[in-house]
């Protein structure tokens, strides 16, 4: 009895990361390999440069590509006790993969694993496993990769099915490379600019006035007051406009609703730039006229409003002073803001400008409220006009993304739900559109073998096309074809 149900057992047991990972029924193997797995992608916020695509950059090793800048990643070397010097400082490349591979194979259960495996698999085609011991193997395999011609950003680009990329750039910004990359009719994927206003926003931060003159002059005119101030940012919308912008972006530490006259506005504004000092009331009051502003024009424009917060960043002084911000100490901010969000969305649905807005929060105990606030204000104008973003930053993993879209199904319509995005400054990370997909189909093809849903495969290979790409295309209303 024993050796047969030990036999029963290995047959059961899946290889390792095989083209069935993820899917556990055979209505999601199904799904996955029949609708979502070749469906093309549309990265409507990410952190990529675009220079690095109008010059078409190569890298010279797996460590640029992997470990420049990857605060992801570096959390983790961290956390396996790996000197910094691995991580941000002077080893060398070669130095700093190894560490990176000797931390990998204690990676269990973390998103990295998988992520890291998915891109030596689809861009390098290496099926084998990334430890220390073929740390050299994979070095040189993904080197010689790199050196080819077909491993050029665009490249990169191209064979990953990428249709449309939204950078996210600051309203100062010249968008140069947009530019370059607009006229270029050799590139045929569109890389559009989204708007970035948080250092106008930003009136509690010590450069906020340095900032207000690099905004004034990047608008041909003097700033020193409110007024001033929403007038140069509406002549940057209007150009960001012309180069394709359809979508703004914050980063909100509180989402707050402190509502003040334009009077006190100004007064606020004007005590900022005398005295270089605001109250945390002055702050949040001019933060709420600031983003009412926003939400207004860009309902003028026609532009999705994306609202990012419940993070608290560079949390360890020491190392923040070291290396700056984004580079792996920010964490969750335990702060559910459920009525002010509602009260902020109120107060633009009243006047008729609230603009397509979603959601984000980085602490996944919101998954519910934010549920039930985007419930409070949709209407015929789109299908779910207001959004939950997908898992963002700490939740992009199995179990986050599980919840979030569960959640969402569970309140709202989870079929128009806009999907994944790479969030990300790697240009492999195209990747997690595959893991993102896969586990979406997992938890159709679940919900289906549990007789919770028809197997009405005409349906559901059109919700599965339709969140991975379709109604992002439709959403923000971008120049793509829908796929069928």
């Amino acid at each position: 009895y024993y050796t047969k149900l030990r036999r029963n057992v290995k047959r059961k047991m899946k290889e390792f990361m095989d083209k069935d990972f993820l899917l556990n029924t055979e209505t999601a193997k199904e799904l996955f390999h029949g609708y979502a797995e070749d469906m093309p992608i549309l990265d409507y916020h990410c952190h990529i440069d675009p220079r690095e695509i109008a010059e078409d950059r190569k890298f010279e090793n797996i460590t640029q590509v992997w470990l420049g800048g990857d605060h992801y990643k570096w959390r983790l070397m961290r956390s396996n006790g790996v000197e910094e010097k691995y991580i941000t400082g002077d080893a060398t490349d070669r130095e700093k993969f190894q560490k990176w591979a000797e931390t990998l194979e204690r990676g269990i259960g973390n998103p990295l694993y998988h992520w890291s495996h998915l891109e030596l698999q689809r861009y390098f085609g290496y099926h084998g496993v990334l430890n220390g011991e073929t740390a050299e193997e994979v070095w040189n395999l993904c080197n010689a990769r790199l050196a080819e011609d077909s491993m050029s950003v665009r490249n990169i680009i191209r064979q990953s099915g990428v249709r449309l990329i939204c950078t996210t750039d600051d309203p100062v910004d010249s968008l140069e490379w947009h530019k370059v990359l607009k006229a270029d009719d050799t590139f045929d994927v569109q890389v559009l600019p989204a708007w970035r206003p948080d250092k106008a926003n930003g009136i509690e931060k010590p450069g906020f006035a340095d900032y207000l003159k690099e905004l004034g002059k990047a608008a041909d005119m003097e700033i020193k007051t409110f007024a001033d101030i929403k007038e140069a940012l509406k002549k940057r919308m209007a150009f960001f406009d012309e180069m394709g912008c359809r979508a703004s972006d914050h980063a909100l530490e509180y989402v707050m609703y402190a509502p003040a006259s334009d009077e006190e506005i100004e007064e606020i504004v004007a005590k900022k730039l005398s005295s270089g000092q605001v109250t945390k009331e002055e702050e949040l009051k001019y933060k709420t006229a600031f983003m009412l502003f926003a939400g207004r024009e860009y309902s003028r424009l026609g532009w999705v409003m994306q609202l990012h917060y419940g993070c608290k960043r560079d949390n360890n002084t020491p190392m923040f002073d070291r290396l700056g911000p984004d580079t792996g100490y920010d964490c969750i901010n335990n702060y559910a803001p459920s009525g002010q969000m509602a009260d902020f969305l109120n107060a633009l649905n009243v006047t008729g400008e609230l603009p397509k807005t979603i959601i984000y929060s980085l602490n996944p105990n919101d998954d519910e409220a934010i549920g039930t606030i985007i419930g409070c204000f949709q209407d015929s104008d789109a299908a779910a006009k207001i959004q939950q973003g997908s898992a963002w930053w700490f939740n992009d993993h199995k179990t986050g993304m599980t919840k979030q879209m569960t959640s969402l199904a569970n309140l709202g319509c989870l079929s128009n739900f806009v999907g994944m995005l790479t969030d990300s400054r790697s240009f492999l990370s195209y990747t997690r559109h595959e893991y993102f997909r896969r586990i979406l189909c997992d938890l159709f093809g679940t919900w289906v073998e549990n007789g919770e849903y028809p197997k009405d495969m005409k349906v559901l290979g059109g919700i599965v096309k339709d969140i991975s790409y379709n109604n992002a295309v439709r959403y923000f209303g971008f120049d793509l074809e829908t796929v069928k």
